[in-house]
């Protein structure tokens, strides 16, 4: 079983995406445990105060550190981690290997940073991973440890059964996109699908989904700017 922990500012964000579909599925089955953590359960002044202002006279908040240290260590006292994952947008891209390497490990920490960001110390410290999924700015890192959480559990055995199988989807091989698919009607308002695709030919539909997934992924990589 993979266990991850997720630990944030606001954890009822989490009520939601983690009580739906796959991921739901994933948990039912016992396959995966999923704890969130609230931060300002760890912080142990009165007013349970887990941000300040920046050193350097800069607007907005920073998340303090004593609230991460003791939930970490906590964690760390109790069970065995192989990833302490931070969300930052000075992290590398998160892609489909790194989805493959964490669902072979059985537990992983994800801490959810917000407002300004994370005291620097609480990433120099407990860090193994810091992933950013974009070069966009979002409220915090929530998100970002959902889609994280979802990606890696779609690898899960057991998980999916084969109609949503992860075996064909797009960045599996590390490679290729995936091809166009449709479904019935064949015509529906002059839009047809591909004659090959209803051919029976499987020789023929192999080569055509080669070549469409070559066209999509080096299509990608133009308007990616990455050639």
């Amino acid at each position: 079983m993979i266990r991850f922990d997720i630990i944030s500012a606001i954890p009822d964000f989490f009520n939601g995406p983690l009580n739906t579909s796959i991921i739901k599925r994933a948990q039912d089955k016992n396959l995966v445990e999923i704890y969130v953590h609230n931060l300002r359960d760890y912080a142990y002044d009165k007013h349970k105060q887990i941000d300040d202002r920046p050193f350097g006279g800069e607007p907005g908040m920073v998340l303090k550190p004593e609230p991460f240290f003791e939930c970490i260590e906590k964690l760390l006292a109790e069970k065995e981690y192989q990833n302490i994952v931070f969300t930052s947008p000075q992290g590398i891209i998160f892609n489909q290997e790194i989805a493959k390497k964490l669902s072979l490990e059985r537990n992983t920490i994800i801490v959810a940073g917000r407002y300004k960001g994370i005291d620097e110390r609480v990433r120099e410290r407990f860090a193994t991973l810091d992933v950013s999924i974009g070069n966009f700015i979002l409220s915090g890192g929530e998100i970002a440890a959902v889609e994280i959480i979802d990606s890696v559990i779609r690898l899960i055995p057991g998980v999916l059964n084969d109609s949503e199988s992860a075996l064909n989807d797009s960045f599996m091989d590390g490679q290729l996109l995936s091809a166009p698919v449709y479904t019935r009607p064949a015509d529906y308002r002059g839009m047809t699908v591909p004659a090959v695709l209803l051919s029976g030919n499987e020789k023929l539909i192999k080569e055509w989904k080669v070549k469409k997934s070559i066209e999509i992924t080096e299509n990608w990589k133009k308007i990616n700017r990455m050639e």
